[in-house]
């Protein structure tokens, strides 16, 4: 008995023994994966506060949010623009000013800096993008870090977004960022540009429109945008920061700064979201939809003859146009008219366009220059409503104008401006009623005025078919403008 009490005592000592190093085996193997585990969470610790803006705005975007209401989209006119115009009865110009000859600028060449690498392959240096997608003619591929792939709006709460922008803040998405910078530069994006750029990237990154939109938040943002997001029925809202009006589209005030809903406009559906007042740190640039140079675009080149006859003789204006600018404008949302009767025309329309018409204008006397521009623009498009045309308001660029066969007031009035600014070097101003736009020109010539500021203006209506500069629309000679778009001098 004794004997099996000590071998049982030997065992039982060698087993706690076997036991003890398998314990201090099993606490090694688990300090060791503690180990791991800290040096993860410091790891993480580490990214989240590599940019401190990130970790300081989660924890904001967890506390209460509050409840918005849309303001009511401010339209374009008061009134609906007339749905038919007659024209005026035609009449001689009475030859007055110098003689026309008309000097087309001709427009410096853009080089390549040696340093740099050329748009076209800076934009294939990327070898099996994880994303591609044609923009304008340019076929674009980015990269998306695998954090951004995995990143989701769960659970479809306040508590979701902030679980996406915490994936995002963790994820490797300095690339990204630097590599939409660097394509916005080469193709010279003003900040529509951008905007599209940025939601293609989204888009095509997933499918789901919430991630999309929450990626686009967060992209925004790194590039300097003040741009919020918002909760309305489980769904995402993305609201751009816009100093000017853009008309027709949902918008929120938050400490009296009116943030847009731009992939509303012309829906006008007004709602309430939840969303939150402190901006992300740093990001304070408002949308600005001024285009002050056009975009690089590859030429997708295309043709047409504008014609018209004044009496009985027949005019023709042959103009070259590339579709992917056209297209890129058509996207616009209704931004102010300074934008529009502001932006450049492509130099090789404007070429075509100044070319064709020095051939009849060259010699004539100013009067007689001035008012053959105005006969071009009242007679080669057919006047329809923009509601008819396109079913929403819509100011055309004078690149537009000059693809569609049918325009109305404004756009005739962005058209002619620019060719009177760009061909006679005289100052123009648009003048806007309630459902009417039009121009008026600081030339010494008899006629309809307006004043604006200090000047007087003679009226140019190309929207009053066969009128001459100085007859205004009996309807409005005797109404005061509503407002005046300055129009800039070269």
């Amino acid at each position: 008995m004794q004997q099996n009490r000590d071998g049982g005592l030997k065992q039982y000592s060698l087993f706690g023994r076997f036991s003890l190093i398998l314990l201090m085996g099993f606490s090694a193997l688990y300090a060791q994966e503690s180990f791991k585990n800290f040096k993860k969470i410091q790891t993480e610790s580490f990214q989240a506060y590599k940019d401190e803006r990130d970790t300081a705005f989660n924890k904001y975007l967890k506390q209460e949010w509050e409840a918005y209401n849309s303001l009511e989209p401010v339209p374009l006119y008061e009134k609906p623009k007339p749905l038919n115009i007659d024209a005026a009865k035609p009449q001689e110009v009475e030859p007055v000013g110098p003689k026309i000859a008309i000097k087309i600028k001709e427009k410096s060449e853009k080089k390549d800096e040696p340093a740099d690498l050329s748009r076209e392959q800076s934009l294939q240096i990327v070898i099996e993008p994880d994303i591609s997608f044609d923009f304008y003619g340019s076929q674009l591929g980015f990269n998306i870090p695998s954090g951004i792939k995995n990143a989701n709006f769960y659970p479809a709460t306040q508590i979701g977004i902030a679980n996406f922008f915490n994936s995002m803040a963790l994820s490797e998405y300095e690339t990204l960022v630097l590599e939409i910078d660097k394509t916005s530069k080469a193709m010279n994006l003003n900040d529509w540009g951008i905007y599209l750029l940025v939601t293609k990237i989204s888009d095509r990154t997933t499918t789901n429109q919430d991630n999309s939109r929450l990626l686009s938040w967060f992209l925004f943002n790194k590039l300097g945008y003040a741009v919020k997001v918002a909760l309305t029925n489980k769904r995402i809202v993305l609201m751009h920061y816009s100093q000017k009006v853009i008309y027709s589209t949902p918008n929120y005030s938050f400490d009296d700064k009116k943030y847009y809903v731009v992939s509303d406009y012309a829906k006008g559906d007004v709602r309430r979201v939840y969303s939150y007042k402190q901006e992300y740190p740093g990001a304070t640039k408002p949308l600005n939809l001024s285009l002050e140079t056009l975009p690089d675009f590859k030429e997708n080149l295309e043709s047409k003859t504008l014609s018209f006859s004044q009496f009985g003789n027949s005019y023709h204006i042959p103009i070259t146009y590339n579709k992917n600018l056209i297209d890129f404008m058509a996207s616009y949302p209704q931004a102010d008219y300074e934008t529009f009767f502001n932006a450049p025309m492509d130099d090789k329309t404007y070429k075509d366009l100044a070319l064709s018409l020095k051939k009849y204008i060259d010699g004539k006397k100013a009067s007689e220059a001035m008012n053959f521009v105005l006969h071009f623009v009242q007679k080669s498009f057919k006047y329809e409503q923009d509601n008819k045309q396109f079913g929403r308001e819509k100011v055309m660029f004078a690149q537009e104008t000059l693809f569609f066969d049918k325009s109305d007031c404004e756009d005739r009035a962005v058209l002619f401006s620019y060719l009177i600014k760009e061909l006679f070097d005289i100052s123009v101003v648009g003048v806007k009623y309630k459902d009417h736009m039009a121009t008026a020109l600081y030339v010494p010539l008899d006629g309809d005025i307006v004043t604006a500021g200090s000047r007087k203006f003679v009226i140019a209506d190309p929207t009053y078919v066969d009128a001459v500069i100085g007859v205004s629309m009996p309807r409005y000679r005797s109404l005061q403008p509503q407002s005046y778009i300055i129009v800039k001098n070269n």
